[in-house]
């Protein structure tokens, strides 16, 4: 007989071997128009209902100053899904998607469009059996949070009673230093209880990411000499190899400092450094990097331990490009910079002493992020210098993008009669090892939204920390008030970045 109080094993987050589905609810985009929408959370809202991850209760909803119905807004969804989905379109997938796709015209200071967001969710309840549920994505500029929490909360579209939910999702940047990151945080909190909060860093959300876990904690191989003992030092790089593009609107006053290192960066040198929770539940996984994070100090020298830099204009990948300053948009004023390079200590007794480079930029090399531990020199090498002249350190380099794995450097004998040493790389890649494909971080991390899942979403908590880090830096630098050093595009940063590393003995891997 079917006990039907028993937990459906399908939503037990607990079990990770079953897959996880949502329950009936509706996710209100904000900022539908903008690139994000159309190029990530569209499609992988579909991807996600293709997967069997969305009930048939799950209905979409657009918020935008357009003056669209219904259908233009689905034809939107369609072509956005068909252009930029990752698994293939299904007919009767994107039909029973379209039957709960609803369009919102309206400004977001007007009191008559929140009334009909009001209605038009109130329909799709009684429609969709969408049970009250309710997610709304921020997809807009921080400063337009203040105006939409505070009509969600006029409008009854916070409120949570009776089992029902109502979760705000918050795009970065949180903030664009400690005092504003702090009044983003009261004003949101002042609506929405912070378990209800998400804030998206879509970093998190990539299996590459959530792989420096499973690296660190299922494999007895790594854990012992995952300290100072073992380890030189940590280079932690997020590249680019694109420009600004057309997002000098955003971009220019907030740079790479800000864009990169205060939320990706130390979010990645978090995970790399944090203990060993006793779960992987949400509270353990935050509370071991709140920990690192409060250990976590700048640079004693900023002019020693910072670096950053502008490309110029010139020759990348055979193609003419303007440097920053002739982007369309950019200022010519402006003191933005577009590579910025930050040394970081955590004063804890596994890191003491363990430098941490950080590293960030546009128009650079390649593209490439990756976290690389670079491992002390033995204490002894029985062999002569010519049989090692060209040995260097052992290095274990995660890659979280574009080629996603890991690769472990040591030395190796050169075959022959001689005692020649060599270094070789042991390299997995995840494209090899498994049959399943990634699915992409926006379809992790909103289906996280859904279920009330918070693990990969740091707190406002975590936010301030790194605040607390990078905020030093920021007034180093706007108190110096020269513009940033330029570099050539398709080089690997500016030479003050090099120079960094070279006073403490070191020099940046070339990925």
């Amino acid at each position: 007989m079917l006990d039907l109080n028993r937990p459906n094993p399908l939503r037990d987050a607990q079990d990770r071997r079953l897959p996880r589905i949502a329950g009936p609810c509706v996710l209100v985009i904000f900022g539908v128009t903008g690139d994000l929408s159309r190029k990530k959370l569209m499609p992988a809202v579909y991807d996600l209902a293709n997967r069997g991850l969305l009930p048939p209760g799950f209905a979409l909803v657009g918020f935008a100053r357009r003056d669209w119905a219904n259908e233009d807004f689905a034809q939107i969804v369609h072509d956005s899904v068909k252009e930029h989905a990752r698994t293939p379109f299904r007919e009767e997938v994107w039909q029973q998607l379209l039957e709960g796709i609803r369009f919102v015209p309206g400004d977001l200071n007007s009191d008559a469009s929140f009334e009909e967001l009001k209605n038009t969710i109130l329909e799709l309840d009684e429609a969709r059996g969408t049970g009250g549920n309710h997610a709304f994505y921020l997809s807009i500029p921080p400063g337009l949070f203040d105006e939409v929490v505070g009509q969600l909360r006029r409008h009854g579209l916070a409120e949570q009673r009776g089992g029902q939910w109502s979760r705000v999702v918050i795009e970065k940047p949180f903030g664009h230093d400690l005092e504003s990151a702090q009044e983003l945080n009261r004003i949101v909190s002042s609506v929405f209880p912070s378990q209800s909060v998400f804030r998206i860093d879509h970093y998190l959300g990539k299996e590459t990411v959530q792989n420096m876990l499973a690296l660190r904690f299922a494999n007895q191989l790594f854990e012992p000499v995952w300290n100072r003992n073992y380890i030189d030092h940590v280079q932690i790089t997020m590249a680019e190899d694109i420009g600004i593009g057309g997002r000098a609107g955003y971009y220019d006053g907030i740079g790479a400092a800000r864009d990169v290192i205060q939320n990706h960066l130390l979010q990645l040198l978090a995970l790399t450094a944090m203990e060993e929770p006793t779960s992987f539940d949400a509270r353990q996984l935050r509370s071991e990097k709140q920990k690192v994070l409060a250990a976590a100090r700048p640079p004693v020298d900023l002019d020693a331990h910072t670096a950053r830099g502008r490309y110029d204009g010139g020759w990348a990948g055979g193609v003419k490009v303007n440097g920053y300053a002739e982007e369309e948009g950019v200022s010519p004023e402006s003191i933005t910079e577009t590579f910025a390079a930050i040394r970081v200590d955590i004063d804890n007794r596994r890191w003491a002493g363990v430098p941490f480079y950080l590293r960030t930029g546009k128009r650079l090399a390649r593209r490439v992020t990756e976290v690389a531990l670079s491992f002390r020199k033995a204490p002894h090498l029985p062999f002569t210098n010519s049989d090692t002249e060209a040995l260097g350190t052992n290095a274990l380099v995660m890659r979280i993008q574009p080629d996603e794995g890991i690769t472990l450097r040591f030395g190796a004998k050169v075959p022959g009669t001689q005692m020649e040493i060599r270094e070789v790389n042991m390299d997995f890649a995840y494209g090899g090892a498994f049959t399943e494909s990634s699915p992409e971080a926006y379809e992790r991390l909103i289906l996280d939204v859904l279920l009330g899942d918070p693990p990969l979403f740091p707190q406002h908590e975590e936010v301030e920390l790194s605040w607390k880090i990078l905020d030093p830096v920021l007034d180093h630098w706007a108190e110096t008030a020269t513009k940033p050093e330029k570099y050539h595009p398709g080089s690997w940063g500016p030479q003050s970045a090099h120079d960094m590393l070279a006073r403490d003995g070191f020099t940046w891997r070339r990925p």
